[in-house]
């Protein structure tokens, strides 16, 4: 999320697709109405949020260099893999890919295209800081994202707020290019100024979007703690928090990716994790 793995790999996408739009004339195609305008951004904007999400799994492996459990060879890996079955049957979700990623914090992630394609991703340092009890916890936590259908849910946020990021910088552009021009009749598709100043206005109004993205983000966590205490137990998540807020410090978990962990940085409007001590509060009080 701090812009995550989703949202970075959604601007890339929109920078992309942005270019692509001017190499093959289709501003000019969409700038006859406002109408095929927002036809297009909506087509455009929801595609990019949806590459996104269907990339998600595959760029989170790279990124934190996460090896899934394919056919358990220890005795943690058995136990890890039977607790996250165990938590998928009784969210009523597919059993997720399971994995260990080499990070000395204590975290975990889960990200996927739907709720019975999803990965659930686990830091060495989370197996070997936290008691077993709270790491089942941690994981009914992830479990519940997925059965919340948080990754959907969010990719549809990002894709009605890429529609409109696309559309309104367009708009703008068209203002500026005009402006330049001093009224005159340019080009189709617009000049030079036209293309800098969608490029910046996207860049700009996709920064004011994250701060949505964020705010949902923040949410869902909540969502997620309540949905890991019907799985695991009221007791359990909580004492599971109070060890990440004792042992929480920097993590090797990439920013791209920060946002689907169960911990994040806190106290920033760009946070995709309300503080700890917040979500303590918000369980105690049911």
């Amino acid at each position: 999320m701090r812009i995550v793995l989703f949202l970075a790999t959604n601007l890339a996408i929109l920078f992309l697709l942005t270019i692509v739009i001017k190499l093959f004339g289709l501003d000019a195609a969409s700038s006859r109405s406002l109408t095929s305008l927002l036809i297009m951004a909506a087509v455009i904007g929801m595609g990019g949020s949806f590459i996104s999400l269907a990339l998600s799994k595959w760029m989170a492996k790279r990124a934190t260099g996460a090896q899934v459990i394919v056919q358990p060879q220890t005795e943690v890996e058995q136990w890890l893999y039977s607790t996250v079955k165990r938590q998928a049957e009784a969210a009523g979700i597919g059993m997720p890919e399971v994995a260990i990623y080499n990070g000395p914090e204590m975290n975990a992630f889960a990200t996927g295209m739907s709720r019975d394609k999803a990965l659930v991703a686990v830091s060495m340092g989370l197996l070997q800081n936290m008691e077993r009890r709270q790491v089942e916890a941690v994981l009914a936590h992830e479990i519940s994202h997925v059965a919340n259908g948080d990754m959907v849910t969010m990719g549809l946020i990002q894709g009605v707020l890429n529609t409109f990021v696309i559309f309104l910088a367009r708009i703008v552009g068209s203002l500026v290019d005009s402006f330049l021009r001093g009224g005159r009749e340019g080009g189709a598709g617009g000049g030079v100024g036209y293309f800098v100043t969608v490029m910046v206005a996207q860049l700009v109004l996709g920064v004011f979007a994250s701060l949505i993205v964020m705010w949902f983000s923040r949410w869902r966590e909540f969502r997620a703690d309540a949905g890991a205490a019907g799985l695991e137990g009221k007791g359990a998540m909580i004492s599971a928090l109070q060890r990440l807020s004792a042992g929480h410090g920097e993590t090797s978990l990439p920013k791209e990716v920060a946002a689907f962990g169960i911990a994040g940085p806190f106290g920033k409007l760009f946070a995709s994790h309300p503080p700890i001590e917040e979500r303590i509060a918000a369980l105690q009080a049911g």
